[in-house]
């Protein structure tokens, strides 16, 4: 069965570009095509809708508001951390990532904001909140999703982690 447009629960692959503020932050070049199943959220919201109904082959610009990528700054979204609560062999550096565990068990990403002996202040703002988002974007190939990838909802591909 052959699908000639971008629709849910199809698997896209896709070239891109991103730019923010006249930078590119990243594109296909280098990681190759990338491939998400429609319709289940990997991929943010204002580009998917975009990219609905595209044929492959064809190709545009999108520009992504933050409310429809991800996420307008928030100012409060800050928390500081006694240094002590970290690894003392921890080499902590501005802008680097961290994955943190709530009291709840849940994981998030948070990054360093700054640091003294003291305190640790990490910011839970995506490094692209409150960006507007420019993206080029061609639909290259497309598939039904395997059982499993519909299961998961998300596409799987070699090395797979769940």
């Amino acid at each position: 069965m052959a699908f000639d447009t971008v629709k849910d629960g199809l698997v896209v692959s896709m070239e891109y570009k991103l730019t923010a503020d006249g930078e590119v932050l990243d594109s296909s070049d280098e990681a190759g095509p990338l491939q998400f199943l429609a319709g289940y959220g990997n991929i943010i919201p204002g580009l998917e809708s975009e990219m609905t109904g595209m044929k492959i082959g064809e190709s545009k610009n999108v520009t992504v508001q933050p409310a429809d990528g991800y996420g307008e700054f928030d100012e409060e979204a800050f928390t500081d951390v006694p240094r002590s609560e970290f690894p003392a062999d921890l080499k902590l550096e501005e802008g680097m990532e961290l994955y943190v565990t709530d009291e709840d068990g849940n994981h998030q990403a948070a990054y360093v904001a700054e640091f003294d002996d003291q305190t640790v202040k990490l910011d839970f703002n995506h490094p692209l909140a409150g960006a507007v988002l420019e993206f080029y974007v061609k639909v290259i190939a497309l598939r039904e999703p395997t059982d499993d990838e519909l299961d998961h909802g998300h596409v799987h591909e070699d090395g797979h982690r769940h």
